[in-house]
């Protein structure tokens, strides 16, 4: 060490801190950010806390390591870590005045660059990256001790490698080849000379050469660097001369964000994917260990989307509901593949984005509220009425049953059956309505459920435990968007779609059908590993037989024929194909739910700001006095599937021979006749002795209050409210009284 150096700290004072000094550098991995892949190799996303890309000294551009050789270190390939002579100007420099002169080597720049990053990577301040706190000689001690070890374990090209990936270019920018990127579009092995020496020339303070900020000075900074390269034989006179000649060359790409806000697509899919990374234990022992490695410990995620499915549902969303709409209708789709779980496709017609905006939102339309969702998720209105026929046949029925349909109130203290409930349960006066007249009469349970009958599906449930009904959609997958819960029974309007669910909820239970009776827990990822070359553990495939075949058969037929009759919006696809539509008691919420053998599908359209219906709203330019299920919703449902059905299995999905032609559907001026009295139970004759049904793990009882009032015919919006739902009220109408719906900020 220089005598100056020496004499002003005090040899023993020197030489113990020396003693005190790490005496190799453990370099480790860099930092890298992580990415999320479709299953078909589609970069989607990028996480990180460093904007960098690392590369081999080979793909990076002669020029460019002349260039930094030349400015930084032009004695890098001639010392052994240490430039004993620029030590030594330095030092004296800075003891005898109050200037600062640097003299560190290329690799005392690599072996500080390292500590600084890790140390950031460990939550460290820069005063803590340092020895006392504010970088002094024994700091300096501290990097030449270490660059020595590095260099008698590293080649001198390893080390430029380390140094031109690790050092800061701009903001969050890191490394040559994102700076080559940011700043000239192209990678870093195309670099030619006079770009090779502005971004030589940025190491040293990029705030200060900015090329975008200070062009002025960041020409006059990439000319020196010219000077130095010419200076010390890298370029000859001509080169330095053409290269002076030229301006800046700048092709700036937009900066990239970091995460679900700068996805390449699918940005609420990755913002779902997020939510499950970070809410596994695999990748860390809390949610900030799993953040920090999702944006340093460079994560290749590949996923279950299928960017061909991605990229339809995108498409045929925004040709129905555009985001930003003026109507501020809300749009989204999710598929499922049955028998996997795989999400296959998940859309919505906003931008994931935190910033203010009609079309921008970081609620997730399609999952339930733990995952990112809206607060409570989104009443299903008839796509519920399935699980009610699964129950039915469970129980020994036929969907070939004739139920008493003409029943549309039921009194006070009605006998409903509730075996989870207390013995003193009381329910309060129900009064419905069919959404066409003349419904109102005997039918099968086939065509009640193929034509949507409030009155048949409500006959089915007087004569069924409501218990066993919700047992069955729970098999399925059912449960309440705004906790995960199974849904409550001390209100049969449930069976009506009384109780908000999620679209992926829907679709995954719908998936039940087409495979055969297996319900599959929706699942997003099929295989992590990071930089190290470590493999993670992902959710396993978890699949159960929730019905059996046959009831999934029998389900399906008259929901083939809801397809096939080609309602509102909906038209038969090609191959075959079932659905359910689900309406609101006002259109404040749509869906179509439906399945191919390959592919299941939820479709909703809703108002997802406030309670509000969509009838007689201009939704994509065109205002319709009255919007179901069947109209937007099923519309981008049936163009959608039409399309990507024949990407997976498209086999049968009932018994041909079983198929009967459509139920003509009746005038809408028939008017219903009462049959009996409101006192009175259905006369429709009760399902046979029970069939065998899967097990169900016993629910949990919930506690019901008796007696309840009776909800409004139709309610009116509420103002938002804070967080807590309101436990669910007695019944009163199908369609219970409405959700908080979160402010319109969010």
């Amino acid at each position: 060490m220089p005598t100056t150096a020496v004499a002003a700290t005090g040899a023993n004072a020197l030489f113990d801190a020396m003693e005190d000094l790490p005496d190799e550098l453990e370099t480790g991995p860099l930092d890298v950010g992580s990415k999320i892949y479709s299953a078909d190799g589609k970069l989607l996303a990028t996480f990180f806390a460093e904007n960098r890309i690392p590369v081999k000294l080979e793909n990076i551009s002669p020029s460019m390591r002349d260039a930094i050789v030349a400015i930084e270190d032009n004695r890098f390939y001639d010392h052994g870590g240490v430039d004993v002579k620029g030590v030594a100007r330095a030092l004296a420099s800075n003891l005898t005045n109050d200037s600062t002169q640097g003299a560190s080597t290329l690799t005392m720049q690599y072996v500080n660059n390292v500590l600084i990053d890790q140390g950031v990577a460990e939550g460290k301040s820069a005063a803590e990256l340092t020895v006392s706190g504010t970088k002094n000689i024994t700091d300096k001690i501290r990097e030449a001790k270490l660059s020595l070890a590095v260099e008698k374990e590293f080649s001198k090209d390893e080390i430029l490698e380390g140094y031109l990936n690790i050092v800061l270019f701009s903001g969050r920018t890191y490394g040559v080849e994102a700076a080559a990127q940011a700043y000239f579009g192209i990678p870093a092995s195309q670099l030619n000379v006079a770009q090779s020496a502005m971004l030589a020339g940025m190491v040293q303070s990029p705030n200060t050469f900015n090329p975008i900020a200070n062009p002025e000075g960041t020409r006059d900074r990439r000319n020196m660097v010219l000077s130095a390269m010419l200076k010390y034989g890298k370029i000859d006179q001509q080169q330095y001369d053409d290269a002076v000649a030229t301006d800046l060359q700048l092709n700036p790409q937009s900066a990239a964000d970091s995460g679900c806000i700068g996805a390449e697509m699918a940005d609420y899919f990755c913002s779902y994917v997020e939510e499950v990374v970070l809410a596994s234990d695999e990748f860390g022992v809390d949610e900030k260990a799993r953040a920090k490695l999702l944006a340093r410990g460079g994560l290749n995620i590949v996923t279950t989307l299928d960017s061909r499915l991605q990229e339809e549902a995108e498409a045929q969303i925004n040709a129905q509901v555009p985001a930003g709409d003026a109507s501020g209708a809300g749009s989204a789709m999710v598929s499922v593949e049955p028998g996997t779980g795989k999400i296959l496709a998940m859309a919505q017609n906003t931008k994931y984005s935190p910033e203010e905006g009609p079309a921008n939102t970081q609620l997730n339309f399609n999952v339930d509220s733990e995952m990112g969702g809206t607060d409570y998720g989104f009443q299903p209105g008839s796509t519920m009425k399935p699980f009610t026929t699964v129950a039915w046949l469970e129980n020994g029925g036929s969907v070939d049953d004739i139920v008493d349909a003409t029943r549309t109130t039921y009194p006070a203290g009605f006998d409903w059956k509730a075996s989870c409930l207390p013995d003193d349960a009381y329910f309060d006066e129900w009064k419905f309505k069919n959404a066409t007249p003349g419904y109102e009469r005997q039918m099968s349970v086939a065509e009640g459920l193929t034509s949507s009958v409030n009155s048949a599906t409500v006959a089915q449930a007087s004569q069924l435990d409501l218990c066993s009904i919700r047992d069955a959609a729970t098999r399925m997958g059912v449960h309440r968007a705004v906790d995960g819960e199974p849904l409550e029974v001390n209100n049969p309007s449930f069976v009506l779609g009384g109780q908000e669910v999620s679209p992926l909820t829907m679709a995954a239970a719908y998936a039940t059908f087409a495979s055969g009776g297996q319900y599959c827990e929706p699942i997003a990822l099929a295989e992590v590993t990071d930089s190290r070359g470590n493999a993670y553990e992902v959710p396993e495939q978890e699949c159960s037989q929730a019905i059996s075949e046959e009831i999934a058969k029998e389900v399906s037929e008259p929901l083939q024929k809801l397809v096939n009759s080609s309602p509102g919006g909906i038209s038969p696809l090609g191959v075959p194909a079932a659905a359910k539509t689900g309406t609101t008691d006002v259109s404040e919420q749509t869906w179509t739910v439906g399945y191919t053998k390959g592919i299941s599908t939820a479709s909703w359209v809703g108002n997802w700001t406030s309670y509000a219906t969509l009838n007689g709203l201009p939704i994509n330019g065109v205002t319709r006095s009255y919007v179901d299920g069947s109209t937007i919703a099923g519309a981008q449902w049936a163009d959608y599937m039409r399309a990507v059905a024949p990407l997976y299995d498209t086999g049968e999905l009932v018994d041909r021979n079983r198929m009967k032609a459509v139920t003509p559907q009746p005038e809408k001026t028939e008017e219903a006749e009462e049959t009996e009295e409101d006192t009175e139970e259905t006369a429709a004759p009760k399902p046979s002795a029970p069939a065998p049904a899967a097990p169900v793990a016993p629910a949990p009882v919930p506690t019901v209050q008796a007696p309840v009032p009776a909800v409004p015919e139709e309610p009116a919006p509420e103002k938002p409210a804070p967080a807590p739902p309101a436990p669910a009220p007695a019944p009163g109408t199908v369609v219970t009284p409405p959700v908080i719906a979160p402010p319109a900020s969010q």
